[in-house]
């Protein structure tokens, strides 16, 4: 497991920190049955002075939601692209500590390698956590991608310099694909096998889909 970060950081430091971190993820399967699944997603009061983070744990593959928790916390880090983790990951980590139950599989609302130093937010925590993590962006962040086919569980891939660092995959027939990219602990392939194992019709999985629910509420209700 990587020594845990301090989120009070520099951008340079932030950057040195993903360079450093980028090789120790694992992108083999290192996992043995799956059971629980978890959801992660973030949002920002409207004043900009606090993110809202929820976690949504599931059963799988009946995706009976087991446990909500959500946390906040002060937002330090600036708007950078391609450093989410350190804007998100603090209160990200609050809200995984109030877990009872630990996920055998977390997917995370941004990238995974699908990042220009392969370590996007889903490596990074997956990687700090020492859990098996799945990226599943609604938009691409590196690469050149080639649309996938119409059907559901189409997919193309998705390729910066050269390197598969992800999938380009139809969630639903005739809708605008998802980014599908390894995390921690888990392969191409079986990231996209459980990504669309945990959908039930939309184009959003469902953990992540339930995550970002939670948060707009909390936003709407709590953290205006």
């Amino acid at each position: 497991m990587a020594r845990k970060p301090s989120w009070n950081i520099s951008i340079a430091q932030a950057r040195r920190l993903q360079s450093k971190l980028a090789g120790r993820v694992v992108r083999q399967n290192k996992f043995g049955k799956i059971s629980r699944v978890a959801g992660a997603d973030v949002a920002f009061s409207d004043d900009g002075k606090k993110a809202i983070a929820a976690i949504v744990l599931m059963d799988f593959p009946s995706l009976d939601i087991l446990e909500t928790v959500h946390a906040e916390a002060p937002l330090i880090f600036p708007y950078v692209p391609g450093l989410l983790t350190f804007r998100e990951g603090r209160v990200l980590e609050k809200a995984f500590q109030k877990l009872s139950q630990k996920p055998h599989l977390i997917f995370f609302d941004g990238q995974g390698l699908a990042h220009p130093r392969r370590i996007g937010i889903a490596s990074h925590l997956g990687l700090i956590w020492n859990i098996p993590s799945v990226g599943c962006a609604k938009s691409r962040l590196c690469g050149i991608e080639i649309a996938p086919g119409p059907r559901r569980g189409q997919w193309s891939p998705l390729k910066d310099k050269g390197e598969l660092v992800g999938a380009v995959l139809r969630t639903r027939d005739r809708v605008r694909p998802m980014y599908v990219s390894v995390g921690h602990r888990i392969d191409l392939p079986t990231a996209i096998k459980m990504t669309l194992a945990c959908h039930d019709g939309t184009r959003i999985p469902k953990p992540t889909r339930e995550a970002d629910r939670i948060v707009a509420i909390l936003k709407r209700t709590k953290y205006k």
